[in-house]
């Protein structure tokens, strides 16, 4: 059963910066025929916009695991879970990361949430996921976790 989800859409800015496509292209492809111009720029911005909706991972928390993206983290290998917002999360993501650390971050993300792993055979000390609701995935977290 799954108890939390959430998928890491692109924010509004990147849509619009991937819209310099459309000039680009029809840079390239103006003196050869307009017509051909605004339809490969229409394709090429249609098909940006496609990778970033198909790209964006999914955070689930369900009863038995935890899953981002296409990694699953057994909760009986999970350990503690900690929200960090700016300036903190910043540090996570930068001068405090550990190289070991399994990452699934978005830049467009602020907040992220750091899970311990408490897997004795597993060489990655913790993962660290960006997420827009950091509140209730912990607490989401700790539900499945506590059944």
């Amino acid at each position: 059963m799954t108890i939390y989800r959430e998928k890491l859409w692109a924010s509004a800015w990147v849509f619009l910066s991937m819209a310099l496509v459309i000039p680009a292209s029809l840079l390239v492809f103006w003196p050869i025929d307009v017509t051909t111009g605004i339809v490969v720029a229409i394709v090429l911005y249609a098909g940006c916009c496609g990778i970033l909706v198909l790209a964006s991972p999914v955070i689930a928390v369900t009863d038995r695991e935890f899953t981002a993206g296409r990694a699953r983290l057994p909760l009986e290998f999970a350990g503690e879970a900690t929200a960090y917002r700016e300036p903190e999360a910043t540090a996570q993501r930068g001068v405090d990361l550990d190289a070991r650390a399994w990452l699934l971050i978005r830049g467009w993300v602020g907040p992220v949430v750091r899970i311990e792993l408490t897997d004795p055979e597993d060489p990655t000390p913790y993962w660290l996921v960006s997420t827009r609701r950091p509140d209730a995935l912990l607490a989401a977290f700790e539900s499945a976790k506590a059944s």
